[in-house]
């Protein structure tokens, strides 16, 4: 019989109200970091609005909150031609220079009252969004200032984008704003990527910009990339205010996140009280700030002074001071990681840096050590990349031009034992460098540095988040035998009595940990992947894992050629992954674990009841009835999905209209079958 007519009004009435629900708590959460639920009602409202728009596709639209996961990967980024430049800022570098500036615009203007709009100059990569009738239309990086990247798909994906705004808003308009990759998140976005042996982003602008111009949006989907909008482009169709302090308040009311540290200023003294407050307070910002953008914030001021070259003359980047510093590398020793890499670290003769005192700095790798030719004993140039620890950028050229200087660095020469044979510094067992990789090994999956920390990172906020168990609490546990690895933690509730005779653990404390282990059982299959620390396997891709696999077991029989076939993962990951399940100890572990409440299984086992599921389709050429991303939406919501190239794991190609030659090609070649646009429509219950 189907579902009557008033059933399919109450439906699409639910989805209204979900959608609008979860849009209000993401802009209270992203936009004024003010949440009104807790995170578990809110994942219930994403829950049942993706759960109904699954069930049913023909409510399921390009703005829904749930689309945010990423869409398929674009073949190449296309062009956006902008309709309004959008111009580099000139630099001022002291008080003298800022003042000239000043000087310089009050003679243009002569007799005119200014006032100042001050913003923290944000290190992250300039956009433009551009809405049509109040829906997000594109996306684009500022690129040369004339011309930029159409990344629209990945836009979509940051949270803090609005994909449609307030009624009121302009029919066409842009809004111009600084994607950036917040602090903490470009701290754990490096850990995953040393710890899946990928090479690590120098700062968070690097990290935010690759994020944003990835090929496969499901990528920028992952990362914890935020935005602060700061202008108004053109607009079409409405009226705007009369300042830019006046613009910023109104873009607020649409909907957009501007940044709250914002100010307004009356003249140029107010303006060098505030960068001076923000310089000293800058390393307690979430976001890395390499200055203040002082603007004049009358409209008809920034009109009449112009622009002078690609420069605007009305605005000015007073840069804070570059947070370097020299010191001397007294020597290089070796950790071990988690995954048993062999790390060296610089000790250096302390140093006061942008207000923290500095005594080691990061040094990735034997190659890397070699290329920038640094040497025990050199003065070395170093630099804070956020909170994270600093790094040397290389020697100093007084120390490069020191005959004396010590040999060129050698990893094996630190951990050669008294036959000269390289061990491990921790255990003392072999050292190994796998064939094609940089780093060297400890060999022993025992090592106790390696449990160390393999346990410090599954309880990490990232991985299991178990609150209120830190490195000194697992180094307890560990030498008074309490735990032997990561499954041991979910026993200590038996061991209560022990657990208090430790030195500073009282009853409450004892309490509240044992509550947070328990509560960890009901984390996510995604997280517990991450937390078992498989090399090449870090956060974004234990989220790929877990969409393709219902849990650990599932994951632990995959063949080589199923891994590999999967979007993101190549031979060295499945490699990985199958050393890893083919491990005894590992293996004893994830029983441990199972026996003790820790097993989830993954969302998709919900979803292999939905018409398509496990069904792959390429669509070629134009369809009549919907575009090409509103069908492979439609897939995607039945379960299936829908990818750009013809593989083997295709099941069917749908032919439209001027169809490619390369995929008819492709799909001839392996057999896939074709079906028009008809028999497609049949299969997603549109025919």
């Amino acid at each position: 019989m189907g579902v009557i007519m008033e059933d399919l009004a109450g439906i699409s009435e639910r989805i209204g109200q979900l959608k609008a629900q979860i849009n209000h708590h993401n802009y209270r959460y992203h936009a004024l970091d003010s949440s009104e639920v807790s995170d578990a009602e809110y994942d219930a409202l994403m829950r049942e609005l993706k759960q109904l728009e699954e069930q049913y596709p023909r409510f399921l639209t390009v703005d829904s909150p749930s689309q945010r996961v990423g869409a398929e990967p674009v073949a190449a980024f296309g062009v956006v031609e902008h309709p309004l430049p959008l111009l580099s800022l000139g630099n001022a570098f002291s008080r003298d220079e800022l003042e000239a500036w000043s000087t310089r615009t009050s003679k243009l203007i002569e007799g005119e009252q200014l006032k100042f709009t001050c913003e923290h100059k944000i290190d992250g990569l300039a956009v433009a969004l551009t809405y049509v009738d109040g829906q997000l239309s594109t996306g684009a990086t500022r690129g040369d200032g004339f011309r930029g990247e159409n990344i629209t798909q990945n836009l979509r994906t940051v949270r803090s984008v609005p994909l449609s705004v307030g009624k009121g808003a302009p029919s066409r308009f842009e809004a111009r704003g600084e994607v950036f990759l917040p602090k903490a998140g470009f701290q754990r976005l490096n850990q995953d990527r040393e710890a899946e042996g990928q090479p690590l982003f120098a700062n968070p602008r690097n990290a935010a910009a690759g994020s944003v111009r990835q090929l496969d949006p499901r990528i920028t989907a992952r990362r914890p990339l935020d935005i602060y909008i700061y202008a108004l482009g053109p607009v079409e169709g409405g009226t705007i205010p009369e300042s830019h302090w006046e613009t910023l308040e109104y873009l607020k009311t649409l909907g957009f996140k501007v940044n709250p540290n914002n100010a307004l200023l009356a003249d140029i003294d107010r303006v060098e009280e505030y960068y001076k407050d923000w310089l000293d307070k800058k390393e307690d910002l979430p976001y890395e700030a390499d200055g203040v953008v002082v603007k004049i914030d009358s409209f008809i001021l920034q009109q009449r002074l112009g622009n002078v070259g690609h420069e605007p003359r009305w605005a000015i980047a007073y840069k804070f001071p570059a947070v370097q510093g020299t010191t001397r590398l007294n020597s290089i020793e070796i950790s071990v990681g988690r995954t048993g890499t062999l790390n060296p670290v610089a000790v250096l003769e302390p140093v006061r840096l942008g207000g923290v005192t500095i005594k080691q700095a990061a040094l990735h790798n034997e190659d890397d050590i070699r290329r920038k030719d640094i040497r025990e004993g050199d003065r070395v140039l170093i630099q804070r990349a956020g909170e994270v620890i600093p790094e040397i950028v290389g020697p100093t050229p007084e120390s490069r031009e020191n005959p004396d200087r010590e040999e060129e660095f050698s990893l094996l020469g630190k951990v050669k034992n008294d036959r000269g044979e390289p061990i491990c510094p921790v255990c003392g067992s072999a050292v190994i460098k796998p064939e094609g990789e940089v780093m060297y090994y400890c060999s022993n999956a025992a090592c106790p540095a390696q449990v160390q920390q393999r346990i410090e990172h599954f309880v990490s906020r990232g991985a299991m988040d178990i609150r209120g168990i830190g490195q000194a609490q697992i180094t307890a546990l560990l030498s008074e035998g309490l735990i032997e690895d990561v499954s041991g933690l979910y026993s200590l509730k038996d061991k209560r009595e022990q657990l208090l005779e430790l030195e500073r653990m009282a009853e409450k404390s004892v309490d509240n940990q044992l509550k947070a282990i328990d509560n960890s059982k009901d984390r996510s299959l995604e997280r517990l992947i991450s937390a078992l620390g498989i090399r090449h396997v870090g956060s974004e891709m234990a989220q790929v894992l877990a969409q393709e696999f219902i849990d650990l077991d599932d994951l632990g029989n995959a063949s080589r050629e199923k891994l590999i076939s999967i979007d993101s993962v190549g031979p060295k990951i499945a490699d990985s992954i199958i050393a890893f399940f083919g491990q005894e100890e590992n293996n004893r572990i994830i029983r441990r674990l199972k026996e003790t409440g820790v097993n989830p299984k993954a969302e998709k086992a919900e979803s292999e009841k939905l018409l398509l599921s496990g069904t792959e389709f390429v669509i070629t050429g134009r369809l009549e009835s919907f575009g090409r991303q509103e069908a492979a939406e439609k897939i995607k919501a039945l379960g299936g999905t829908a990818k750009d190239n013809v593989t083997r794991n295709t099941r069917y190609l749908v032919v439209g209209e001027d169809p490619g030659a390369g995929k008819l090609k492709q799909a001839d070649k392996l057999k896939t079958e074709r079906i028009d646009e008809t028999a497609f429509l049949g299969k997603i219950g549109e025919g």
